[in-house]
């Protein structure tokens, strides 16, 4: 199971997986040169979802499919610090359908 976590210090948003930075995925798509973003709806946050499908999912066809549905009912609910487990995200992905 990996763990994601999510906060903001001095040197901005900071995302990691299980300890290790998230990398944001710009090779996929670039939605936010500037990085990652959340608790709302907008570019900084669709680098983050397509970071987190990407990296949980194994597969960036369908991270990018779900890209959009998954900013709006996940990335931009988060809070300022958050953590979610591949096991909250599988739910998450499943509610979506």
């Amino acid at each position: 199971m990996k763990l994601y976590e999510g906060g903001r210090g001095l040197g901005g948003a900071q995302v990691t997986v299980d300890g290790a930075p998230l990398d944001p995925r710009f090779d996929v798509k670039a939605f936010s040169p500037a990085g990652y973003e959340w608790t709302y709806e907008g570019d900084g946050p669709r680098q983050l979802a397509l970071a987190l499908l990407c990296d949980h999912l194994g597969d960036t066809a369908r991270a990018l499919a779900l890209v959009e549905p998954f900013m709006r009912n996940v990335v931009a609910q988060l809070d300022n610090a958050w953590e979610l487990t591949s096991e909250e995200l599988d739910a998450e992905l499943a509610a979506l359908g």
